[in-house]
């Protein structure tokens, strides 16, 4: 078993070999079913600080999945997979150092949550949404309330695909840090994943250990902090009512926004140096 906590540190390359990386990155990101054709979206979106960048919305109606990716206006490449198929959310951000104060390295973090079904539209109606004003700036029409979790658990990158497929390609720059919650796993555990799939975190490894923001040395562990956004996502599929028609029938879509925190142990500081004090 790995040492417990936060390993995704990789020692940085020169500048341009870490930017071709990063511009590579979307390339690898998206897996598809062998055979299928994903179809593509990308819309300009309103971040929650009022800056615009653009967001890839990617829909396998074959593999059942859909990945969303957007660049942050600091560099950070955010991506998100739901796969239907094994009920599996992937978010993963690959998070550049700022020179600035030093940093020389990036950041890959994966994490793993549950994925229900009233959380975003399906793969197949999500495969049939076209862009009709490309340069129209997307807001979200409801912000949804931000989530919170508390990530006890690595998951093994080696047996990642027995969770889901996309694993392996998403989250291969953060192999040695990905997460997972003890309550998602007991739902997947029981859906027939292999438990060694599964790593446990300490739990409380010192008793009121701080988070990181508030610890000053580098060496000393803490409770790391990372919040990401999806900044406009289809969240529900709206129905319409017709007189010459008996039911109901699909006239749209509702777009979401919606931050996820997630906290996780770390055996140092400096794995963890986003995480400051406002």
């Amino acid at each position: 078993m790995r040492p417990p906590g936060l390993c995704g540190v990789s020692r940085a390359p020169p500048a341009l070999l870490l930017l071709l990386l990063l511009l590579l990155a979307p390339l690898r990101e998206a897996p598809r079913a062998q055979g299928a054709r994903a179809a593509e979206l990308r819309v300009r979106v309103r971040l929650p600080d009022g800056q615009v960048t653009e967001e890839s919305l990617q829909a396998d109606s074959d593999g059942d999945s859909i990945s969303l990716e957007l660049r942050k206006p600091d560099g950070t490449l955010l991506s998100f997979i739901a796969d239907f198929k094994k009920d599996v959310k992937i978010f993963r951000a690959l998070i550049l150092g700022e020179l600035e104060k030093g940093q020389s390295q990036f950041q890959a973090l994966c994490f793993l949550s549950r994925l229900h079904r009233n959380e975003i539209i399906p793969s197949e109606a999500m495969a049939k949404l076209r862009q009709k004003n490309p340069r129209a700036v997307r807001q979200a029409e409801e912000v949804r309330g931000p989530e919170l979790l508390h990530m006890d658990l690595a998951v093994n990158f080696t047996l990642g695909a027995l969770l889901s497929p996309h694993l392996r390609n998403v989250c291969a720059e953060a192999a040695e840090a990905i997460y997972a919650r003890q309550e998602d796993a007991h739902f997947w555990l029981e859906q027939g994943v292999d438990g060694a799939v599964f790593e446990p975190l300490p739990r409380d490894p010192e008793p009121g250990l701080a988070r990181c923001r508030q610890v000053g040395e580098h060496g000393k562990p803490c409770v790391c902090r990372y919040t990401l956004s999806l900044a406009w996502y289809p969240c529900l599929l709206k129905y319409c009512h017709s007189h010459e028609r008996p039911a109901p029938y699909k006239c749209g879509i509702r777009s979401c926004q919606k931050s996820y925190s997630f906290d996780f142990y770390v055996p140092q500081r400096q794995l963890c140096l986003w995480d400051e004090d406002p």
